[in-house]
C-alpha cells in the first residue's frame, strides 16, 4: 500500500522558513518522481513542486519558484521540501505526493494527509 507521511508544519512568521519532510513507503521510491502539494482553505488542490528520480530535475510554479526547494534522500525513502520568504497566501495543507512516472511532468496518482502550515503575523 502506498503511504507517505508528512512532517514539519506549523505556525511561522511571514518572511520566515520551515522545512517539510516526507516518510513514502509501499513502493519503490527510486524509480518514481515525487511531487508536493497544497490544499489551502477554500480552495482547491494545487501543485507546488516536483522532482525527477535521480533529483537533477525539479520544477515549481511561478507562486513558488525562488522559494521552494523540493530534495529528495534516496536512501530513506523522504522528501523535502524546504520553504523560505513563507507569505501569509502559503497557509494550506501540503502533502507530499507520488508521480505517476520517473520524470517531472508526469502527474500524480497518490497523496498524503498532509501537514498544516500557517503562515502569520
Amino acid at each position: 500500500e502506498v503511504r507517505t507521511v508528512e512532517s514539519g508544519g506549523g505556525l511561522v512568521q511571514p518572511g520566515g522558513s520551515l522545512r517539510l519532510s516526507c516518510a513514502a513507503s509501499g513502493f519503490i521510491f527510486s524509480t518514481y518522481g515525487m511531487s508536493w502539494v497544497r490544499q489551502a482553505p477554500g480552495k482547491g488542490l494545487e501543485w507546488v513542486s516536483a522532482i525527477s528520480t535521480g533529483g537533477g530535475i525539479t520544477s515549481y510554479p511561478d507562486s513558488v519558484k525562488g522559494r521552494f526547494t523540493l530534495s529528495r534522500e534516496e536512501d530513506t525513502n523522504t522528501l523535502y521540501l524546504q520553504m523560505n520568504s513563507l507569505k501569509p497566501e502559503d497557509t494550506a495543507v501540503y502533502s507530499c505526493a507520488k508521480d505517476r512516472g520517473s520524470r517531472v511532468g508526469d502527474g500524480i496518482n497518490f497523496w498524503g494527509k498532509g501537514t498544516l502550515v500557517t503562515v502569520s503575523s
